[in-house]
C-alpha cells in the first residue's frame, strides 16, 4: 500500500508496474467505492501499462481531510499523486464522480492527458434538492439505509437477482464507506456544473455508459458526448452504472481500442 500526502489529506494508492518503463493509465472510482472496483478491468492492461488506482478523499483508506470537497479538490488529489510518483502524462479513466474529476481535469491540465475515457457521467449529474436529501438521511441515518435503493442505481436487476455473494460484498463496500467523506463528495456532485467546460475538451476521448445505468442514463451520457469535440460514444449492455463490475471485459476492450488509436497516432 501506498498513501501520498496531497494538502491536509494522506491518499491511499496503488502504482503496479514501472511508470519510467511504461506508459501510465489511471482509474478514479464512483461515489461510495474503492479502487477494487476496477479489479476486473485493470487486470486486462496490467501487461502493457503500469496502473495507478487510488481512493479518493474521503473514501477506502483516503483522508477526508477539512473544509469543503469540491471537483477541484479531487483533482489537485489525483494531480499529485500523478506528480508523487513522476509521471507526467497518463490515460484516465473516470467513472461517476471520477468522471467528473477527469472532465475537470481534462480541461485545467489537458497536457497531463493521453486519453480519457468518461463512463456512466455528466457534467452535472442531479438537482441540488435531491443531494441534498441525500446528505441529510446520510447525516441521520448513516450509509446502511441508502444500501439497497444504491444497489437497485448500480446494478441491472439480472444482476442483483443472481448470485447473491458478489452483491452483499459490494453493498458491504458502499456501507462501510466513511459516512463523512459520502456526503462530502455528494456536495462536490451537487455544486458542480461542467457544461461549459466539456467542450473545450481535446483530449482524444471515448464516452461510455451501462445501457441500464439509473444514475446517468445513456441519453444525459450521449448528450455530454455530443459537446465534446471528436468524442467516441459506446453503450454497453447488461450493464447498469457499473460496468467494471457487470461488464469488465466489454469495457476493457472499449478503453483498449481507444488506447491502441492513440498509440497509432502518435
Amino acid at each position: 500500500m501506498i498513501f501520498v500526502q496531497s494538502g491536509d489529506a494522506v491518499i491511499h494508492a496503488e502504482l503496479i508496474g514501472d511508470p519510467e518503463e511504461q506508459p501510465v493509465l489511471c482509474f478514479s472510482n464512483s461515489l461510495g467505492t474503492d479502487f477494487r472496483i476496477w479489479d476486473q478491468v485493470a487486470a486486462q492492461f496490467a501487461e502493457d501499462y503500469c496502473l495507478l488506482l487510488y481512493d479518493k478523499r474521503g473514501h477506502g483508506l483516503s483522508d477526508l481531510g477539512t473544509g469543503p470537497v469540491t471537483i477541484d479538490r479531487h483533482v489537485d488529489d489525483l494531480l499529485a499523486l500523478a506528480d508523487h510518483f513522476g509521471i507526467e502524462r497518463f490515460g484516465l479513466v473516470g467513472l461517476s464522480i471520477g468522471g467528473m474529476i477527469a472532465q475537470r481535469l481534462a480541461v485545467r491540465a489537458p497536457e497531463r492527458l493521453a486519453a480519457l475515457v468518461l463512463c456512466d457521467t455528466a457534467p452535472k449529474i442531479g438537482e441540488t434538492d435531491t443531494w441534498n436529501e441525500r446528505i441529510a438521511a446520510v447525516e441521520r441515518d448513516g450509509l446502511e439505509s441508502l444500501g439497497d435503493a444504491v444497489m437497485e442505481r448500480w446494478f441491472t436487476e439480472a444482476y442483483r437477482s443472481g448470485e447473491p455473494q458478489p452483491l452483499r460484498i459490494w453493498r458491504n463496500m458502499l456501507t462501510r464507506q466513511s459516512a463523512k467523506g459520502y456526503a462530502a463528495s455528494c456536495a462536490a456532485i451537487r455544486d458542480a456544473d461542467l457544461t461549459a467546460e466539456t467542450g473545450q475538451i481535446a483530449v482524444p476521448t471515448l464516452v461510455v455508459v451501462g445501457a441500464d445505468d439509473r444514475s446517468t442514463p445513456p441519453d444525459l451520457v450521449r448528450a455530454m458526448a455530443d459537446r465534446i469535440p471528436g468524442a467516441q460514444f459506446a453503450v454497453i449492455e447488461g450493464a447498469g452504472h457499473l460496468p467494471c463490475i457487470e461488464q469488465p471485459e466489454a469495457l476493457a476492450g472499449l478503453i483498449a481500442d481507444l488506447l491502441d488509436q492513440v498509440t497509432d497516432d502518435d
